[in-house]
Protein backbone atom coordinates (compact mmCIF):
# COMPACT_ATOMS: atom_id res chain seq x y z
CA UNK A 1 0.00 0.00 0.00
CA UNK A 2 0.98 3.71 -0.92
CA UNK A 3 0.25 7.17 0.01
CA UNK A 4 1.27 10.58 -0.18
CA UNK A 5 0.59 13.78 2.09
CA UNK A 6 -0.30 17.18 0.74
CA UNK A 7 -0.58 20.51 2.32
CA UNK A 8 -3.82 22.26 2.74
CA UNK A 9 -3.30 24.65 4.92
CA UNK A 10 -0.90 26.38 7.14
CA UNK A 11 -1.15 23.60 9.66
CA UNK A 12 -3.34 21.52 7.76
CA UNK A 13 -2.63 18.26 5.68
CA UNK A 14 -4.14 15.53 3.77
CA UNK A 15 -3.42 12.29 3.76
CA UNK A 16 -4.34 10.26 0.74
CA UNK A 17 -3.67 6.34 0.56
CA UNK A 18 -4.27 3.54 -1.34
CA UNK A 19 -7.41 0.69 -0.51
CA UNK A 20 -6.97 -2.79 -1.42
CA UNK A 21 -9.00 -2.59 -5.37
CA UNK A 22 -12.52 -3.77 -5.03
CA UNK A 23 -12.78 -7.18 -4.67
CA UNK A 24 -16.04 -7.60 -7.92
CA UNK A 25 -14.28 -5.27 -10.17
CA UNK A 26 -10.68 -5.00 -9.71
CA UNK A 27 -10.54 -1.43 -9.61
CA UNK A 28 -8.12 0.77 -7.57
CA UNK A 29 -9.75 2.03 -4.54
CA UNK A 30 -8.26 4.99 -2.40
CA UNK A 31 -9.25 7.10 0.79
CA UNK A 32 -8.15 10.73 1.88
CA UNK A 33 -7.67 11.74 5.65
CA UNK A 34 -7.20 15.50 7.32
CA UNK A 35 -4.22 15.83 9.50
CA UNK A 36 -4.18 19.13 11.60
CA UNK A 37 -0.48 20.22 13.18
CA UNK A 38 3.07 20.24 12.06
CA UNK A 39 3.88 17.72 8.68
CA UNK A 40 5.60 15.42 11.43
CA UNK A 41 2.39 14.48 12.89
CA UNK A 42 0.43 13.85 9.01
CA UNK A 43 3.78 11.58 8.22
CA UNK A 44 3.32 9.46 11.81
CA UNK A 45 -0.48 9.15 11.13
CA UNK A 46 0.34 7.96 7.29
CA UNK A 47 2.52 5.92 8.87
CA UNK A 48 0.14 3.92 11.23
CA UNK A 49 -2.44 3.42 8.32
CA UNK A 50 -0.45 2.02 6.14
CA UNK A 51 0.97 -0.22 9.17
CA UNK A 52 -2.74 -1.18 10.07
CA UNK A 53 -3.59 -2.37 6.70
CA UNK A 54 -0.17 -4.39 6.51
CA UNK A 55 -1.41 -6.11 9.27
CA UNK A 56 -4.43 -7.32 8.26
CA UNK A 57 -6.96 -3.77 8.20
CA UNK A 58 -8.01 -3.02 4.15
CA UNK A 59 -10.45 -0.66 4.97
CA UNK A 60 -10.63 3.17 6.18
CA UNK A 61 -10.84 2.59 10.16
CA UNK A 62 -12.92 5.42 10.83
CA UNK A 63 -15.48 4.52 8.34
CA UNK A 64 -15.74 0.75 8.70
CA UNK A 65 -18.93 -0.90 10.27
CA UNK A 66 -18.83 -3.90 12.64
CA UNK A 67 -19.95 -5.75 9.28
CA UNK A 68 -17.44 -4.14 6.75
CA UNK A 69 -14.87 -5.19 9.96
CA UNK A 70 -15.81 -8.74 10.06
CA UNK A 71 -15.76 -9.21 6.92
CA UNK A 72 -12.35 -8.21 5.68
CA UNK A 73 -11.04 -9.73 8.95
CA UNK A 74 -13.15 -13.19 7.96
CA UNK A 75 -11.29 -12.50 4.70
CA UNK A 76 -7.70 -11.85 5.78
CA UNK A 77 -7.27 -12.79 9.28
CA UNK A 78 -9.13 -15.64 10.35
CA UNK A 79 -7.99 -17.73 7.83
CA UNK A 80 -4.39 -17.20 8.90
CA UNK A 81 -5.38 -18.52 12.05
CA UNK A 82 -8.13 -21.45 12.24
CA UNK A 83 -9.07 -24.40 9.94
CA UNK A 84 -11.06 -24.03 7.25
CA UNK A 85 -13.83 -26.33 9.24
CA UNK A 86 -13.84 -23.67 11.72
CA UNK A 87 -13.74 -20.83 9.37
CA UNK A 88 -16.76 -21.68 7.72
CA UNK A 89 -18.46 -21.79 10.83
CA UNK A 90 -16.95 -18.63 11.80
CA UNK A 91 -19.02 -17.37 8.36
CA UNK A 92 -22.22 -18.88 8.98
CA UNK A 93 -22.06 -17.33 12.86
CA UNK A 94 -20.69 -13.54 11.47
CA UNK A 95 -23.70 -14.08 8.41
CA UNK A 96 -26.88 -15.01 10.93
CA UNK A 97 -25.85 -14.25 14.48
CA UNK A 98 -23.41 -11.06 14.47
CA UNK A 99 -24.40 -9.01 11.55
CA UNK A 100 -28.28 -8.90 11.53
CA UNK A 101 -28.07 -6.63 15.03
CA UNK A 102 -24.88 -5.10 15.17
CA UNK A 103 -23.36 -5.12 11.00
CA UNK A 104 -24.36 -1.35 10.78
CA UNK A 105 -22.81 0.15 13.96
CA UNK A 106 -19.67 1.70 13.61
CA UNK A 107 -16.89 -0.57 15.13
CA UNK A 108 -15.24 2.45 16.68
CA UNK A 109 -18.80 3.43 18.05
CA UNK A 110 -19.53 0.15 19.49
CA UNK A 111 -19.94 0.14 23.21
CA UNK A 112 -20.59 -2.71 25.77
CA UNK A 113 -24.35 -1.81 26.10
CA UNK A 114 -24.91 -2.67 22.61
CA UNK A 115 -23.21 -5.85 22.88
CA UNK A 116 -25.19 -6.16 25.78
CA UNK A 117 -28.25 -5.44 23.98
CA UNK A 118 -27.30 -8.06 21.56
CA UNK A 119 -26.70 -10.73 23.58
CA UNK A 120 -30.42 -10.36 25.26
CA UNK A 121 -31.67 -9.98 22.24
CA UNK A 122 -30.94 -13.80 21.02
CA UNK A 123 -31.76 -14.80 24.20
CA UNK A 124 -34.92 -13.05 24.03
CA UNK A 125 -35.96 -14.63 20.54
CA UNK A 126 -35.46 -18.09 22.05
CA UNK A 127 -33.99 -19.78 18.81
CA UNK A 128 -30.39 -20.16 19.87
CA UNK A 129 -29.38 -22.65 23.08
CA UNK A 130 -27.02 -20.82 24.96
CA UNK A 131 -23.79 -22.51 23.80
CA UNK A 132 -24.57 -21.03 20.31
CA UNK A 133 -25.15 -17.63 21.58
CA UNK A 134 -21.08 -17.96 23.14
CA UNK A 135 -19.86 -19.13 20.29
CA UNK A 136 -21.21 -15.82 18.28
CA UNK A 137 -20.02 -14.20 21.50
CA UNK A 138 -16.33 -15.71 20.77
CA UNK A 139 -16.34 -14.93 17.87
CA UNK A 140 -17.12 -11.19 17.74
CA UNK A 141 -14.23 -11.18 20.75
CA UNK A 142 -11.65 -13.07 19.33
CA UNK A 143 -12.54 -10.35 15.74
CA UNK A 144 -12.62 -7.33 17.70
CA UNK A 145 -9.49 -8.66 20.07
CA UNK A 146 -7.50 -8.14 16.21
CA UNK A 147 -8.48 -4.81 15.96
CA UNK A 148 -7.55 -3.73 19.30
CA UNK A 149 -3.93 -5.13 18.88
CA UNK A 150 -3.35 -3.06 15.83
CA UNK A 151 -5.09 -0.34 17.35
CA UNK A 152 -8.34 0.60 15.21
CA UNK A 153 -10.33 0.78 18.32
CA UNK A 154 -9.22 1.54 21.68
CA UNK A 155 -10.04 -1.78 23.45
CA UNK A 156 -12.49 -4.62 22.87
CA UNK A 157 -15.84 -4.05 23.93
CA UNK A 158 -17.09 -7.63 23.81
CA UNK A 159 -14.74 -8.78 26.70
CA UNK A 160 -16.37 -6.57 29.05
CA UNK A 161 -20.16 -8.71 28.68
CA UNK A 162 -20.13 -11.97 29.38
CA UNK A 163 -22.09 -14.27 27.35
CA UNK A 164 -24.68 -17.01 29.05
CA UNK A 165 -23.90 -19.43 31.17
CA UNK A 166 -24.16 -22.78 29.38
CA UNK A 167 -26.28 -25.29 30.81
CA UNK A 168 -24.59 -29.02 31.08
CA UNK A 169 -25.64 -31.28 29.25
CA UNK A 170 -24.88 -35.03 30.10
CA UNK A 171 -22.63 -37.11 27.28
CA UNK A 172 -23.88 -40.01 25.86
CA UNK A 173 -22.38 -43.25 26.85
CA UNK A 174 -23.01 -46.69 26.18
CA UNK A 175 -23.22 -49.02 28.97
CA UNK A 176 -21.11 -52.56 29.08
CA UNK A 177 -24.26 -54.75 28.17
CA UNK A 178 -24.87 -52.43 25.15
CA UNK A 179 -21.13 -52.14 23.72
CA UNK A 180 -20.99 -55.94 23.71
CA UNK A 181 -24.73 -56.02 21.90
CA UNK A 182 -23.97 -53.31 19.53
CA UNK A 183 -21.05 -55.23 18.45
CA UNK A 184 -22.70 -58.44 18.02
CA UNK A 185 -25.88 -56.43 15.84
CA UNK A 186 -22.72 -54.92 13.68
CA UNK A 187 -20.53 -58.35 13.26
CA UNK A 188 -21.70 -58.66 9.55
CA UNK A 189 -22.09 -55.09 8.71
CA UNK A 190 -18.18 -54.96 6.44
CA UNK A 191 -18.02 -51.48 6.41
CA UNK A 192 -19.18 -49.80 9.90
CA UNK A 193 -17.74 -53.30 12.07
CA UNK A 194 -14.22 -52.37 11.95
CA UNK A 195 -14.90 -48.95 11.96
CA UNK A 196 -16.90 -49.06 15.80
CA UNK A 197 -14.85 -51.89 16.96
CA UNK A 198 -11.39 -49.43 16.72
CA UNK A 199 -13.68 -46.29 18.18
CA UNK A 200 -14.57 -48.10 21.02
CA UNK A 201 -11.17 -49.33 21.51
CA UNK A 202 -9.19 -46.54 21.46
CA UNK A 203 -11.61 -43.67 22.20
CA UNK A 204 -10.25 -42.35 18.70
CA UNK A 205 -12.51 -39.39 17.18
CA UNK A 206 -14.01 -39.61 13.92
CA UNK A 207 -11.56 -37.67 11.65
CA UNK A 208 -9.14 -39.25 13.34
CA UNK A 209 -9.91 -43.00 12.46
CA UNK A 210 -11.26 -41.74 8.63
CA UNK A 211 -7.11 -40.35 8.42
CA UNK A 212 -5.80 -43.62 9.47
CA UNK A 213 -3.35 -45.43 6.84
CA UNK A 214 -2.06 -49.41 6.93
CA UNK A 215 0.91 -48.01 7.92
CA UNK A 216 -0.27 -46.23 11.03
CA UNK A 217 -1.72 -50.06 12.10
CA UNK A 218 0.75 -52.47 14.25
CA UNK A 219 -1.50 -55.56 14.34
CA UNK A 220 1.44 -57.56 15.76
CA UNK A 221 2.06 -55.04 18.42
CA UNK A 222 -1.28 -54.46 18.62
CA UNK A 223 -1.15 -50.43 18.53
CA UNK A 224 -2.52 -47.50 16.61
CA UNK A 225 -0.19 -44.11 15.81
CA UNK A 226 -2.67 -41.34 15.11
CA UNK A 227 -0.94 -38.25 13.76
CA UNK A 228 -3.81 -36.69 11.71
CA UNK A 229 -7.56 -35.94 10.94
CA UNK A 230 -9.63 -35.86 7.99
CA UNK A 231 -11.74 -33.04 7.92
CA UNK A 232 -14.56 -32.67 5.65
CA UNK A 233 -15.14 -28.52 4.09
CA UNK A 234 -17.44 -27.56 1.36
CA UNK A 235 -14.13 -27.47 -0.56
CA UNK A 236 -14.19 -30.79 -0.07
CA UNK A 237 -11.77 -33.32 2.38
CA UNK A 238 -8.82 -32.13 3.91
CA UNK A 239 -5.94 -33.97 5.89
CA UNK A 240 -4.93 -31.64 8.94
CA UNK A 241 -2.56 -32.16 11.85
CA UNK A 242 -3.76 -32.60 15.02
CA UNK A 243 -4.62 -29.19 17.56
CA UNK A 244 -1.96 -30.00 19.67
CA UNK A 245 0.93 -31.87 20.03
CA UNK A 246 -1.21 -34.52 22.32
CA UNK A 247 -3.34 -35.05 19.80
CA UNK A 248 -0.46 -37.23 17.85
CA UNK A 249 -0.26 -40.54 20.06
CA UNK A 250 0.16 -44.31 20.15
CA UNK A 251 -2.45 -45.92 21.06
CA UNK A 252 -2.76 -49.60 22.67
CA UNK A 253 -5.37 -52.00 21.04
CA UNK A 254 -7.51 -54.18 22.93
CA UNK A 255 -7.94 -57.69 21.26
CA UNK A 256 -11.21 -57.32 19.51
CA UNK A 257 -10.08 -54.56 17.98
CA UNK A 258 -7.12 -56.53 16.45
CA UNK A 259 -9.02 -59.00 15.43
CA UNK A 260 -11.39 -56.85 13.63
CA UNK A 261 -9.14 -54.79 11.46
CA UNK A 262 -7.30 -58.01 10.83
CA UNK A 263 -10.50 -59.58 9.22
CA UNK A 264 -11.17 -55.98 7.46
CA UNK A 265 -7.34 -56.32 6.06
CA UNK A 266 -8.09 -59.46 4.95
CA UNK A 267 -11.26 -58.83 2.97
CA UNK A 268 -9.30 -55.99 1.56
CA UNK A 269 -6.56 -57.54 0.00
CA UNK A 270 -9.82 -60.44 -1.31
CA UNK A 271 -10.95 -57.92 -3.12
CA UNK A 272 -7.85 -56.32 -4.57
CA UNK A 273 -7.11 -59.60 -5.41
CA UNK A 274 -10.34 -60.00 -7.59
CA UNK A 275 -10.58 -56.72 -9.45
CA UNK A 276 -6.37 -57.76 -10.30
CA UNK A 277 -5.05 -54.80 -8.81
CA UNK A 278 -2.18 -56.06 -6.45
CA UNK A 279 -1.35 -55.79 -3.14
CA UNK A 280 -2.51 -53.53 -0.84
CA UNK A 281 -0.11 -50.11 -0.50
CA UNK A 282 0.78 -48.93 2.91
CA UNK A 283 -0.07 -45.68 2.64
CA UNK A 284 -3.68 -46.75 1.35
CA UNK A 285 -6.53 -45.08 3.82
CA UNK A 286 -7.77 -48.30 6.45
CA UNK A 287 -11.19 -47.31 5.84
CA UNK A 288 -11.15 -46.20 2.06
CA UNK A 289 -12.33 -47.69 -0.76
CA UNK A 290 -10.23 -49.94 -3.44
CA UNK A 291 -9.10 -47.18 -5.67
CA UNK A 292 -7.45 -45.38 -2.15
CA UNK A 293 -10.26 -42.46 -1.71
CA UNK A 294 -10.61 -41.44 1.55
CA UNK A 295 -13.49 -41.80 3.56
CA UNK A 296 -15.83 -39.03 3.84
CA UNK A 297 -15.86 -38.40 7.87
CA UNK A 298 -19.51 -37.52 7.21
CA UNK A 299 -20.06 -41.02 5.47
CA UNK A 300 -18.85 -42.46 8.67
CA UNK A 301 -21.83 -40.69 10.71
CA UNK A 302 -24.71 -41.26 7.97
CA UNK A 303 -23.57 -45.32 8.33
CA UNK A 304 -23.66 -45.21 11.91
CA UNK A 305 -27.18 -43.80 12.11
CA UNK A 306 -28.82 -45.81 9.35
CA UNK A 307 -27.44 -48.89 11.61
CA UNK A 308 -28.74 -47.17 14.60
CA UNK A 309 -32.40 -47.49 12.78
CA UNK A 310 -32.21 -50.46 10.96
CA UNK A 311 -30.37 -52.57 13.43
CA UNK A 312 -32.20 -51.42 16.56
CA UNK A 313 -28.86 -50.02 18.29
CA UNK A 314 -28.94 -47.55 21.35
CA UNK A 315 -29.87 -44.33 19.78
CA UNK A 316 -26.99 -42.19 20.51
CA UNK A 317 -24.31 -40.06 18.01
CA UNK A 318 -21.46 -41.81 16.95
CA UNK A 319 -19.34 -39.59 19.02
CA UNK A 320 -20.71 -41.46 21.91
CA UNK A 321 -18.37 -44.26 20.68
CA UNK A 322 -15.41 -42.56 21.98
CA UNK A 323 -17.22 -40.70 25.22
CA UNK A 324 -18.07 -44.80 26.21
CA UNK A 325 -14.29 -45.75 25.90
CA UNK A 326 -13.59 -42.82 28.04
CA UNK A 327 -16.10 -44.10 30.45
CA UNK A 328 -14.75 -47.81 30.47
CA UNK A 329 -11.35 -46.62 31.51
CA UNK A 330 -12.96 -44.37 34.21
CA UNK A 331 -14.37 -47.50 35.42
CA UNK A 332 -11.53 -49.45 35.65
CA UNK A 333 -9.88 -46.74 37.51
CA UNK A 334 -7.09 -45.72 35.26
CA UNK A 335 -5.35 -41.94 36.61
CA UNK A 336 -6.43 -39.44 34.58
CA UNK A 337 -3.43 -38.34 33.21
CA UNK A 338 -3.25 -41.72 31.26
CA UNK A 339 -7.09 -41.36 30.23
CA UNK A 340 -5.75 -37.90 28.69
CA UNK A 341 -3.10 -38.60 27.00
CA UNK A 342 -4.67 -41.98 25.16
CA UNK A 343 -7.50 -39.71 24.56
CA UNK A 344 -5.22 -37.01 23.42
CA UNK A 345 -6.57 -34.25 25.21
CA UNK A 346 -4.44 -31.32 25.38
CA UNK A 347 -4.06 -31.77 29.33
CA UNK A 348 -5.91 -33.56 31.93
CA UNK A 349 -7.42 -30.42 32.77
CA UNK A 350 -9.98 -30.79 29.94
CA UNK A 351 -10.58 -34.59 30.69
CA UNK A 352 -11.82 -33.94 34.49
CA UNK A 353 -13.50 -31.31 32.20
CA UNK A 354 -15.66 -33.51 30.21
CA UNK A 355 -15.65 -36.97 32.51
CA UNK A 356 -15.47 -35.30 35.55
CA UNK A 357 -18.38 -36.51 36.77
CA UNK A 358 -17.75 -39.49 35.75
CA UNK A 359 -15.17 -40.19 38.64
CA UNK A 360 -16.19 -41.26 41.98
CA UNK A 361 -16.69 -38.50 44.72
CA UNK A 362 -15.97 -41.43 47.20
CA UNK A 363 -13.86 -40.71 50.06
CA UNK A 364 -13.85 -44.27 51.62
CA UNK A 365 -9.96 -44.75 51.28
CA UNK A 366 -8.80 -40.81 52.20
CA UNK A 367 -8.18 -41.96 55.96
CA UNK A 368 -6.64 -45.19 54.87
CA UNK A 369 -4.36 -43.43 52.31
CA UNK A 370 -3.19 -40.62 55.21
CA UNK A 371 -2.88 -43.63 57.96
CA UNK A 372 -1.13 -45.48 55.19
CA UNK A 373 1.42 -42.11 54.86
CA UNK A 374 1.88 -41.66 58.22
CA UNK A 375 2.87 -45.37 59.45
CA UNK A 376 -0.54 -45.05 61.41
Amino acid sequence: MKGTITRRGKASWRLKYDLPRDSQTGKRRVAYKTVRGKRAAAEAELRAILHKQDKGISVDPSQITVGAYLDDWLATVAPQRVAPKALERYHGIVRNQIKPHLGTVGLQKLRPADVDRWIKLLLAEGKLASRTIRHAHGVLRTAINHAAAIEVVERNVATLIRPPAGERKEIEILAADQIAATLDKLRDHPSLFPIVALALGTGARRGEIAALRWSDLDLDGATVRIERALEQTKAGLRIKAPKTAAGRRTVSLPAFTVTALRDHRRKALELRLALGIGALPADAPVFGDHEGNWPSPYSISDRWRDAVKNRALPKVTFHALRHSHASALIAARLDVVAISRRLGHASPALTLSVYGHLFSNSDDKAAAAIDAAFGL
